[in-house]
């Protein structure tokens, strides 16, 4: 990944609504959630949701696809991969047993425990 495309992609997640549909949208899956129903979930106007959903599937965070007159979208995962690799790429000189690693639900539950 090139530094431009990060600097895009944290660009599009620094703000607080699109966040919101990012996090939302990684919950659903690949399946994902058409425009107006995020748009409800979160309580944005439609015309200012179809702005942020087109930051995000330009910093290449979401993908859609259009069924008859709605226009789903989904999480890119490749995009998300790709942006953590990057940020992650050159981390804790190459000591690969303190490497980052997302979280999975048991380790915060872990942490949250003890």
């Amino acid at each position: 990944m090139k530094i431009d495309t990060a600097i895009e992609a944290l660009g599009a997640l620094a703000h607080a609504t699109r966040l919101k549909v990012f996090r939302l949208l990684v919950r659903k899956g690949p399946q994902g959630l058409p425009a107006g129903e995020i748009a409800s979930r979160l309580d944005v106007h439609a015309a200012t949701m179809s702005h942020h959903l087109g930051l995000l599937e330009r910093a290449g965070l979401l993908r859609s696809w259009r069924v008859s007159r709605q226009v789903f979208y989904a999480a890119d995962f490749q995009g998300m991969r790709g942006l953590i690799a990057y940020l992650a790429e050159d981390c804790c000189a190459g000591l690969t047993e303190i490497a980052v690693a997302a979280p999975t639900k048991n380790d915060l539950t872990e942490e949250i425990e003890a």
